[in-house]
């Protein structure tokens, strides 16, 4: 069986092995019009996490793991808090607070808007990001993204 690079380097970090808490309903006061952060309406979350959890099946000890009570709960907070217009702002939010907990390589965030105002009959919007744990100092590239080594517009003579 061929595996995709994602899966590839998920299984190099250690982190092929995914806790996932799916439907966390939250009401929020998010969106563009003014009727959606005055009313507000229910947002559902979905969150997958890349980590390892071989020390916590080891230890048997919650401390060696991601007490997804506690993250659902600083995610009901993020939600709850300080409105936002756009949904890519509250899904950045929500995977900032998934990754502040070091164990996490990476997280997949879903928020469901099934109430969102379009003028026609649909089963849900949603949008799903996915991020991953910054690797060093400038983190990982984007896709496609090269980083320069030494500023090309220098000579060799006026380097540091």
């Amino acid at each position: 069986m061929t595996r995709t690079s994602d899966e590839a380097g998920d299984q190099t970090r250690g982190c092929s092995d995914r806790l996932a808490v799916r439907g966390i309903e939250i009401t929020g006061y998010h969106g563009v019009f003014d009727f959606e952060r005055r009313e507000g309406q229910r947002f559902v979350v979905d969150l997958v996490l890349g980590l390892d959890t071989r020390p916590a099946a080891l230890s048997d000890d919650l401390q060696d793991t991601v007490d997804y009570g506690t993250l659902v709960t600083a995610v009901v907070h993020a939600v709850e808090s300080d409105p936002v217009s756009l949904i890519e702002s509250l899904v950045q939010r929500i995977a900032d607070v998934c990754l502040s907990d070091a164990r996490v390589a990476w997280v997949e965030v879903t928020v469901h808007k099934p109430e969102a105002p379009v003028p026609a009959t649909f089963a849900d919007v949603t949008l799903t990001v996915r991020r991953t744990r910054p690797a060093g100092p400038l983190g990982p590239p984007e896709p496609g993204v090269t980083r320069a080594t030494t500023d090309p517009t220098r000579t060799g003579e006026d380097r540091d």
